[in-house]
């Protein structure tokens, strides 16, 4: 039952917990392909915190603007609002902290995703694949360009190309994301998360060579290169792809996150290097909601126009 007392006032702590809970147990519905009323749960809301309908909208819109930084998938539906109420990171923080598995939340997308472009029904093998790991010892390897078709444009999932956020007009982060940021740290986490980095940069990968089959340029199609896979991380990009109508190399460095177009991310020294050494064929791809509907950006260089780079850890020497 609504309380009309509390209208105007600020949500308890035992309100905010209520649901940021309930927030996780419909971001995990959704996810794992399970049924779920939202009005239902609104109401069940209503009678725990006596909030109104809209009151509770807007806490949970406020919580998709909260985890789309942290480099976490939101509900379908609840539209990021950055209206925030202070206390409301303090709740995020007390349940993540004490629900370590949250952070796995849009996983099985990513897997299934590797699945679907390896046609490995076998998900011990899809998984091993994946996550470059096997039982007998044998690296992870990629499909060889050469095998894609001319028909494998139309099986790729779709991509959502929109315009970069513009770093002018960005908001800052109010002290208390800015905390949970700084204790999650979903740049390393992202970084660390090999099945993240890979899912992101297959799809760029076989993108682009779908991009040249359509062009009809199938020569270079064969020659597109999974730089990273093929040859290692120490190149200063990702793929090395081509221009269809010039034919010139152009390369991509891949940056993929299940969180928002905001979400931070990595950038090494060696990839900043290489950027400045090659502006006009250099692209960095983000991709983000990498475990719903992919979403895509291209930065230009010079990166230091474009994003925030701060030193993250210094090297030492004698």
């Amino acid at each position: 039952m609504i309380d009309e007392s509390k209208t105007g006032t600020n949500w308890q702590d035992d309100e905010l917990d209520a649901i940021v809970a309930d927030y996780f147990a419909m971001l995990a519905a959704e996810h794992a392909g399970e049924r779920y009323n939202k009005s239902e749960h609104r109401r069940a809301l209503i009678g725990l915190t006596g909030r109104k309908p809209g009151s509770i909208e807007l806490k949970h819109m406020n919580l998709s603007a909260a985890l789309s930084e942290l480099g976490l998938p939101i509900i379908d539906g609840y539209k990021p609002a950055r209206n925030f109420q202070g206390a409301i990171f303090g709740a995020v923080d007390r349940y993540l902290s004490q629900h370590p598995e949250a952070w796995s939340i849009g996983e099985a997308r990513l897997l299934s995703f590797v699945q679907r472009r390896a046609g490995n029904t076998e998900p011990d093998r899809a998984l091993r694949a994946t996550i470059g790991v096997a039982s007998e010892g044998a690296p992870f390897t990629s499909a060889h360009p050469r095998e894609v078709g001319e028909g494998e444009a139309s099986k790729l999932p779709p991509i959502i190309l929109v315009p970069p956020p513009l770093l002018g007009e960005a908001q800052p982060r109010p002290a208390g994301l800015q905390r949970l940021v700084r204790k999650f740290d979903p740049a390393a986490r992202d970084a660390r998360n090999r099945t993240l980095g890979r899912v992101g940069e297959l799809h760029i990968y076989d993108r682009e060579i779908a991009g040249l089959i359509e062009a009809d340029r199938m020569d270079l199609a064969k020659r597109v290169e999974w730089t990273s896979e093929e040859r290692g991380d120490g190149a200063g990009y990702d793929i090395r792809s081509f221009d269809p109508t010039s034919g010139e190399e152009r390369f991509i460095e891949v940056k993929t996150t299940r969180g928002g177009a905001r979400t931070d991310f990595f950038l090494s020294r060696n990839e900043r290097a290489f950027s400045d050494e090659e502006p006009e064929r250099y692209r960095l791809c983000r991709v983000f909601d990498a475990a719903a509907d992919m979403k895509l950006f291209a930065l230009r260089p010079p990166l230091g126009d474009v994003v925030r780079l701060s030193p993250e850890t210094w090297r030492a020497s004698f």
